[in-house]
């Protein structure tokens, strides 16, 4: 069997989990693990405190340091209210391409790695090779970032990692960072006729949205000077907001959720600690002059690092001269790879599929992008490999 078939057998396998970030991914890390194990990985699995999620950690070769790493997220979002024309947890083929939620996104780049996991236990490997997979990405990057920690502890460091995450086969050397927040505040419920007698959660909660997009002008003034990302500026986003019930009650509770894409550390503590001033400074003094009991809270739902360009990139270097690219890039969505680089080492994105497809309708990655990844992936065997 070609390892184009294996690849695409065993992603019709990863499609058939219905990993959503809601549920447990579980039973595919547990198929992971089997097949790992059965080429001779070692294997690891670490759970979350639910139990009921897990991130999988495998190696491949002698155990040393400067190692490669190839991540992949093992969970997907939701299909929920969207048009698909054929069961989004069933594999189809159709004029070139795999269809099904999470065959971009990335299950089609850890299924190319585990079929290349046969080749790479056959070699008399001179590097380890490692696998990460991980829960949650699409929530916050909750499974990495337990991760990463559980990896420092261990002592062995790899030298690199290259996370698949779909860019058409293209080197990704930079992308922003992204901290999700979601504020909440309780206010006094009442009649609509004497608003001086509640506390308006809703009217509150539109203040400080307010007082976000004026942040969001000011970071504008802050960008890096030549700086490569478009936009070069830190990002700010209102996702949702949401409150009361109806249109003659004062409404007792509102919800805020919001994003930042920083370009630089700074812009988050900047962000950030405007915004705590404007809560216990004006906002919250004024709640609880009507009712004491007014609260205001913001919850940290994830705060990713961004991936830093490097003057001297190894996994650049490397991914270049697999792929031949001449050119890397700076893209504003996150990845993991900004987790990983704290550890210490060089990292880049490059996977199959675009972007584009990601998160839609009748997601799909091409037959042809795959077997891009897995030449990629032979040559990292045949790199790494001891030759007499």
């Amino acid at each position: 069997m070609t390892a184009l078939a294996r690849t695409r057998d065993i992603l019709a396998d990863l499609i058939a989990f219905p990993t959503v970030s809601a549920d447990s991914n579980l039973a595919m890390i547990v198929h992971m693990a089997q097949l790992l194990s059965e080429v001779g990985a070692r294997v690891d699995l670490f759970h979350d405190s639910t139990g009921g999620k897990a991130n999988l950690f495998a190696t491949i070769g002698p155990d040393r340091d400067g190692g490669i790493l190839l991540s992949g997220h093992s969970d997907v979002v939701p299909v929920t209210d969207q048009d698909w024309s054929s069961d989004p947890f069933q594999m189809i083929e159709r004029d070139g391409n795999l269809y099904g939620r999470g065959t971009c996104d990335m299950k089609g780049f850890i299924a190319a790695c585990l079929a290349m996991a046969p080749e790479f236990a056959a070699r008399e490997l001179t590097r380890p090779i490692h696998f990460a997979f991980t829960h949650d990405e699409e929530v916050g990057c909750l499974g990495a970032r337990a991760l990463v920690p559980e990896l420092a502890k261990r002592g062995l460091r790899p030298a690199m990692a290259i996370i698949g995450e779909p860019t058409s086969m293209q080197i990704i050397e930079g992308h922003k960072g992204c901290c999700e927040y979601s504020a909440h505040f309780q206010g006094l419920e009442g009649h609509g006729s004497l608003p001086d007698q509640g506390v308006n959660a809703v009217e509150y909660a539109v203040r400080y949205v307010h007082r976000l997009l004026e942040l969001r002008e000011s970071l504008q003034h802050r960008a890096p000077v030549g700086g490569r990302f478009q936009p070069p500026w830190t990002t700010l986003n209102v996702g949702r907001l949401s409150g009361g019930t109806v249109h003659n009650v004062i409404a007792s509770r509102a919800e805020v959720d919001w994003e930042m894409r920083p370009v630089q550390p700074d812009d988050v503590d900047f962000v950030n600690t405007q915004m705590a001033a404007f809560c216990n400074d004006v906002l919250l003094p004024q709640m609880q002059s009507v009712h004491p009991d007014a609260t205001i809270t913001t919850y940290v739902i994830g705060e990713v690092e961004g991936l830093t360009p490097m003057d001297d990139n190894e996994a650049l270097h490397l991914v270049a001269e697999l792929t031949g690219a001449n050119t890397a890039d700076l893209v504003s969505f996150s990845t993991e790879a900004g987790l990983f680089q704290t550890l210490g080492l060089s990292a880049v994105v490059c996977g199959p599929g675009s972007i584009e497809q990601a998160h839609k309708a009748d997601e799909f990655v091409s037959l042809s992008q795959l077997e891009a990844c897995l030449s990629m992936l032979h040559g990292l065997a045949e790199k790494v490999e001891r030759h007499a």
